[in-house]
């Protein structure tokens, strides 16, 4: 399932390319799966080996694994709309403003259609409780809904409405196997040498906003190992990872690109170019991604630590994710006209 081609590409990356270290893992629809890990959990301060156990910091694969499936649970269960307006839910929002945030929906907030910005410096404003506040309280300057402006502002926002919702905080919140609030540092992969900390992060989230928040948010602070986050990429792939009204709404088209928890298939897809054109997949800034071509017959995670020791460090992670994503396809295809010639064979 793994094609020479695609070992290749991810042996180069992490012997000279720059790459401390990658683990990628293959499911089919049948639930075969295939795994292959390379290189080194951390560089500094000491070289550690990568392994199948470690934990990797998912960063915004938090969106579409935690929040937006969560958001699609409470759906299902009655509990919420997704187009029902946020100030429904957080009734303080923007208190004493005129501003059309608190109509805004829970659609358009998974969609990255609200209008909100991108991103702001939540970490610099004060502790927890200051930010928690005053991201509800801050006179957002916003865009006309409907233009997909991809904002972590965003679910953030979704974050605290899952909190009212549920009436606990989202550490709390159950999670499937080999996924996780809280990591193990000795199990963990290192990120990087994070300049407002201070210090080396390991088992500690990388996004400043979410460690600012207390390390949870409903934008980052999941993470997981390869086998869980490849074993979210089979549920979605084969049925079972939501209800089944609630998994078809999270794959259909909500938005020019997006689906209401991913990213579909489009010119410049981190998948690559040979995927059909109902996949969908996400990618988090520390390095990880995962993709899903129901079409194929095939998911994939690849889940690198490509900020360890720094961001800075120029390796072309979007190139590495297409090109692993199209020899898998390739792969894929001629292992199935393999199969039609040899039916039965090993």
């Amino acid at each position: 399932m793994i094609p020479a081609t695609t070992r290749g590409l991810l042996e180069a990356a992490t012997t000279t390319g720059g790459l401390s270290g990658a683990a990628l893992g293959v499911v089919d629809h049948g639930g075969r799966t295939e795994t292959l890990v390379l290189g080194l959990a951390q560089r500094e301060p000491e070289p550690e080996v990568l392994t199948s156990d470690h934990v990797f910091d998912l960063a915004s694969l938090t969106k579409p694994l935690f929040t937006a499936r969560e958001v699609l649970r409470a759906v299902a269960a009655g509990q919420l709309d997704l187009d029902d307006g946020l100030g429904q839910y957080v009734p303080e929002l923007a208190w004493m403003q005129d501003t059309p945030l608190r109509a805004r929906t829970l659609r358009q907030l998974l969609t990255h259609t609200a209008g909100l910005p991108a991103w702001a410096p939540l970490y610099t404003w004060g502790d927890a409780a200051t930010i928690r506040a005053r991201v509800l309280q801050e006179p957002w300057r916003l865009q006309e809904p409907g233009t997909v402006v991809y904002s972590d502002l965003g679910y953030i926002l979704l974050g605290r409405v899952l909190e009212r919702v549920q009436g606990r905080p989202l550490r709390e919140f159950p999670l499937d196997d080999g996924l996780t609030f809280t990591p193990d540092p000795a199990r963990s992969v290192a990120t990087e040498r994070c300049a407002w900390r201070e210090r080396m992060l390991r088992g500690e989230v990388h996004d400043e906003n979410a460690g600012a928040l207390g390390g949870v948010s409903g934008h980052a602070g999941l993470f997981g190992t390869l086998g869980g986050v490849l074993g979210q990429a089979g549920a979605i792939l084969r049925g079972g990872w939501l209800p089944a009204a609630a998994q078809d709404a999270a794959l259909r088209p909500a938005a020019p690109g997006r689906t209401l928890a991913l990213v579909h298939a489009q010119p410049g897809w981190s998948g690559g170019s040979l995927a059909s054109p109902g996949a969908v997949g996400h990618t988090g800034f520390t390095g990880t991604g995962l993709w899903i071509d129901p079409a194929h017959g095939l998911a994939w995670v690849l889940l690198t630590n490509r900020v360890h020791p720094t961001r800075h460090g120029g390796i072309e992670i979007q190139a590495l994710r297409r090109r692993v994503g199209n020899t898998l396809l390739a792969g894929q295809g001629a292992r199935a006209v393999e199969e039609r010639r040899h039916p039965g064979g090993p």
